[in-house]
């Protein structure tokens, strides 16, 4: 599979956050902020040249668009991913990167087209949540995996049950690697693109965007035990009301709400 690459010039950090919000409504999959703009991938197959234009016409930008060929998109990731940490909690790196120390956990990522790699404001917002959280034994469901840097986390925390969904292949299968890469045993990984399961879990990580948590957040809260807590993130400070009001609906007792980077991230109990 080929892919699309567009190069955004901006330095303007808010409208960066802002792209990569509205780029990921029409399919694009990978994101990387350089400081000189934003550059955005999806699958050749995938480009809606009008959805773009309407976005660039919007916030008056303009772009460059290249064709990446499947193979080389592993040696374009290794050019420009370098380590991070939150803090003294958790770091993450890939496979071609040296150990990292002075880290709780540390977490092997080969990002490839999937999203999440700990970099980003939602992804870094989300482990720093789950940093303050009990996963010892409980069931975990992340619902919008990517590269499935969440629910590796929640083992490293100490789950034994972590069910990860996503509707993409390419995710699927990084995640698959990425699993194999950090030694998880209690990490099962399923195609979806809805987040009904029928089963119950203590914990329920969403990190993916308001209009499909909103889509989703009666079968998600049906998949939340009584007592049991949400994450939420991808979302902008303008989404908050909306999902504040969605999830009173659902019965969730909204906890704590943090912000990163002009990006949000929301913590709840579902206390019935």
């Amino acid at each position: 599979m080929n892919y699309t690459e567009i190069n955004i010039v901006t330095t303007n950090l808010e409208l960066k956050d802002l792209l990569i919000a509205e780029l990921s409504e029409i399919a694009f999959e990978g994101f990387e902020e350089t400081d000189l703009g934003l550059k955005a991938f999806l699958p050749e197959a995938n480009f809606d040249e009008a959805a773009l234009k309407e976005i660039t016409d919007k916030y008056q930008v303009e772009y460059t668009q290249t064709n990446i060929p499947h193979q080389n998109w592993n040696e374009l990731w290794e050019s420009n991913f370098s380590p991070m940490t939150v803090d003294d909690f958790v770091g993450v790196r890939a496979s071609f990167h040296a150990p990292l120390e002075n880290v709780e956990h540390e977490i092997i990522i080969t990002p490839k087209m999937s999203f999440g790699t700990g970099h980003h404001a939602t992804t870094y917002m989300m482990m720093d949540l789950m940093r303050g959280m009990d996963f010892k034994n409980k069931t975990v469901y992340d619902f919008g995996s990517g590269t499935g840097i969440l629910a590796i986390l929640a083992e490293k925390l100490g789950s034994n049950s972590i069910l990860a969904v996503d509707y993409d292949d390419w995710c699927i299968e990084n995640s698959m690697e990425n699993i194999t890469s950090n030694n998880c045993q209690y990490i099962n990984i399923e195609k979806a693109d809805n987040a009904k399961t029928g089963k119950k879990f203590d914990i329920v990580l969403a990190n993916i965007n308001k209009n499909i948590i909103l889509d989703n957040i009666v079968a998600l809260s049906d998949d939340i035990k009584p007592n049991g807590y949400i994450l939420l993130s991808g979302l902008l400070p303008e989404d908050e009301k909306d999902i504040l009001a969605a999830a009173n609906i659902q019965g969730w007792e909204h906890l704590l709400t943090v912000t990163k980077n002009n990006w949000i991230a929301l913590k709840f109990l579902k206390a019935i």
